[in-house]
């Protein structure tokens, strides 16, 4: 599972080019981590101590070498967890406004890929599963696909969908304006 930050009609702190086009869509999708660092020291504490206490035991039966091995195992999944929190760097960026599509893509290093769309000319397709739900989303444009929001779990997947459905939809509708008649 992701975790997702969007809202529709962002706030009114915008520059100077959103008040000319503001955003009607903003989505930052990060990937989901259910252990976080409290945890995670806790967890190597536990780990390791559990290690420690195997290797006393096995040193004080004679199989000294065995205790240098429960040591190893402590250390590479020390190193795998610190591998896993460096790819939740990564995240994905989706505006809409009434001219363009914006997404970009950060990867866990810092590369960014960015992709700006009509977006009257984008629809969202969806790889659904009749027992799972959606397991993919695409923004297809002439011709070419774009995946977005791999991070999420199918139910977030279909929240994202419909808001970003939504957001689409105003978006080919255009600018809308109110006249205030008089009395």
């Amino acid at each position: 599972m992701g975790a997702m930050n969007y809202d529709n009609k962002c706030d009114d702190n915008r520059s100077e080019r959103d008040s000319v086009d503001p955003k009607i869509f903003s989505a930052i999708i990060t990937p989901h981590r259910s252990l976080g660092p409290r945890g995670f020291l806790i967890f190597m504490l536990c780990l390791g101590g559990l290690s420690f206490i195997a290797g006393v035991i096995f040193v004080s039966l004679g199989a000294w070498p065995v205790f240098g091995f429960f040591g190893l195992d402590v250390l590479l999944v020390y190193f795998a967890f610190r591998a896993n929190y460096r790819s939740a760097r990564a995240y994905e960026e989706v505006t809409v406004t009434s001219s363009e599509l914006t997404v970009r893509k950060v990867s866990h290093r810092g590369g960014v890929r960015q992709w700006t769309l009509n977006p009257l000319w984008v629809r969202l397709e969806r790889i659904v599963h009749q027992e799972f739900g959606i397991e993919r989303l695409f923004l297809v444009s002439r011709g070419r696909r774009l995946t977005i929001a791999g991070f999420l779990s199918p139910a977030e997947k279909a929240s994202f969908a419909h808001a970003l459905t939504s957001a689409l939809g105003e978006a080919k509708r255009g600018p809308t304006r109110t006249t205030i008649q008089g009395p």
